[in-house]
């Protein structure tokens, strides 16, 4: 009987593989974030041991695409203790929906002067970053960029009524996509900057907080969901997650929670962090949401 080394040998003399850049670096990533689930103190020691060994798992899978296709690469997966990722992240249709009801709020250090709002320079970016990172992570979403503080002013409303017209902009995207599973109304805090960053392995973070709408009777699924994404980015990012606050009891704003299971509004920073603080914060929370679709 061949031994494995063998076998490897025998697929690289049969076909000459060269793998694309890509299929690399979606296995090295698989495999990392695999790898972040050990003990810290051996973390790195054994990513290394991992990593050398991406290539050869690499010719290995290009080998049986190429002539066994995807059913045989499930099946060697599955050989190997691999959990395949669910079909819904690579389904067409976006799972989760971005949006912001303040679209005009931002940072003081990217503006002149003391402003915290402006029309260009705002949190909308950091749902765009948001929305590229799942894409990065093979997750599909939509970023809704509409301008929530014109229609305001277009209607002669309030600040107080912009979630009654973001509402509007969720329930559209809602009835056309029907998989939609998480819903994300991104925002910043008027927390200054001792309480609204981290320092983590060298680089700073803007702080992240969620809050859940107690007016819906859906509340408790939205609260289990903001908790878990909380937990688990105090397990891969401890200090970032400044937890979990309870909105009250005003029937007249459910934050629109109420139209999904799976919503939360979020607070990526205070006035006073940096878009480059937010953006690697947003990446963060790509990579747990990531994680939460793999287990679910």
């Amino acid at each position: 009987m061949q031994s494995e080394k063998e076998l490897f040998n025998l697929i690289k003399e049969t076909y000459p593989q060269n793998p694309s850049h890509d299929f690399i670096a979606s296995t090295e990533k698989i495999l990392r974030q695999k790898a972040r689930s050990m003990d810290k103190k051996s973390k790195a020691k054994k990513l290394t041991a991992i990593s050398s060994g991406i290539i050869l798992f690499a010719l290995a899978f290009s080998w049986l695409f190429f002539f066994s296709g995807k059913e045989a690469v499930t099946n060697v997966a599955s050989s190997f203790g691999a959990e395949s990722l669910p079909a819904a992240v690579h389904e067409n249709e976006p799972l989760v929906f971005i949006y912001h009801s303040h679209n005009i709020e931002s940072y003081m250090p990217e503006l002149d002067g003391n402003q915290v709002f402006s029309e260009t320079k705002n949190v909308t970016l950091v749902g765009e970053e948001f929305s590229k990172a799942l894409a990065e992570n093979k997750i599909n979403a939509i970023h809704d960029e509409t301008d929530i503080s014109g229609i305001l002013e277009e209607r002669n409303l309030s600040f107080a009524d912009a979630y009654t017209v973001s509402r509007e902009v969720l329930q559209q995207t809602l009835n056309e996509h029907k998989n939609v599973k998480m819903v994300f109304d991104i925002h910043r805090d008027l927390s200054k900057r001792a309480k609204s960053t981290i320092n983590i392995d060298g680089f700073d973070y803007a702080k992240i907080l969620f809050e859940v709408s107690k007016t819906t009777d859906n509340y408790e699924a939205n609260k289990a969901f903001a908790l878990e994404i909380h937990q688990k980015l105090e397990e891969h990012y401890p200090g970032l997650s400044k937890g979990v606050i309870d909105k009250g009891v005003n029937p007249k704003n459910t934050y629109n929670q109420d139209l999904k299971d799976n919503s939360v509004v979020v607070n990526i920073g205070g006035i006073e962090n940096t878009f480059e603080e937010a953006y690697r914060s947003a990446d963060a929370l790509a990579e747990i949401i990531e994680d939460m679709i793999e287990e679910h």
